[in-house]
């Protein structure tokens, strides 16, 4: 079981400056899967849970517009909602639901597109982040790529 526990400036430091600087207000964080032939139950039974959201391609999905057809097959897990950004904490909260098996996680990637997507939203104009090395390492060994979002502040705020 992945755990992740934010130290500040994300880790141990060798002396005593500490850096410190505005976090991202706000992050958003899902592992994604996706594949054409993805079949969103055996995805769950290799990584020992449900998501929050799968679909299978061809299947008939409700949307504001109506209804579509999916084009592929898809399996997201999403993370709270954290003020401020905390990575360290979503990617725990997402990998401590799932098997840790370097197995399951080479025939997944080795067949789906699987990464991890992460929404940033800033309220200021110089916001910054740090990830830990166990979280990046923890990403790493899955295979599971970074995918990031970085939505500046609103000038109408």
């Amino acid at each position: 079981t992945f755990r992740s526990s934010r130290p500040a400036c994300g880790g141990r430091l060798t002396s005593p400056v500490r850096y410190f600087m505005a976090h991202l207000a706000r992050s958003v964080a899902s592992l994604r899967i996706a594949g054409d032939d993805l079949v969103p139950e055996e995805v769950s039974l290799l990584l020992g849970a449900q998501p929050t959201h799968a679909q299978r391609k061809g299947q008939e999905l409700q949307s504001k517009n109506g209804v579509r057809i999916a084009t592929f097959g898809h399996w997201r897990l999403h993370a709270k909602e954290t003020e401020p950004e905390n990575l360290d904490a979503q990617v725990a909260e997402i990998l401590g639901q799932l098997t840790s098996s370097a197995d399951v996680w080479q025939k997944l990637t080795a067949r789906y597109s699987v990464d991890l997507f992460c929404g940033w939203f800033m309220e200021g104009t110089n916001e910054g982040v740090s990830i830990s090395p166990l979280t990046l390492q923890a990403l790493g060994e899955r295979g599971i790529k970074l995918d990031l979002d970085i939505y500046a502040p609103s000038p109408n705020a």
